[in-house]
């Protein structure tokens, strides 16, 4: 559930779909992009990650969600992001429910 798309409402902005791995800081989430690509010389399939920050006003993005994100203008020195929408939430397994009595 990866990858880079086009808006097609007439805005060259660009969107990126991928996995929330921190939410640490204020109104900032860090989302990493997983793309596959063929090899140029030996045809295989090389996974290639990489790092964003987005901007998230209300707070809504979790760490395991896989989120919307949309181009806008840079924000800081790192956020060049936004959170548009969170396609699908992370599921929360119980700890206590995983380990058995004893």
């Amino acid at each position: 559930m990866a990858g880079t798309t086009t808006t097609s409402k007439g805005s060259n902005r660009k969107e990126l779909i991928g996995k929330v791995v921190a939410t640490r800081m204020q109104k900032t989430i860090v989302v990493e992009v997983r793309r596959q690509k063929s090899h140029h010389l030996y045809g295989r399939v090389v996974a290639r990650t990489s790092k964003f920050y987005a901007h998230d006003e209300k707070g809504t993005a979790r760490v395991g969600d896989y989120v919307r994100l949309e181009e806008t203008r840079p924000l800081s020195k790192l956020k060049r992001w936004r959170l548009m929408e969170v396609i699908q939430r992370a599921t929360l397994v119980a700890e206590a429910a995983e380990t058995p009595a004893v």
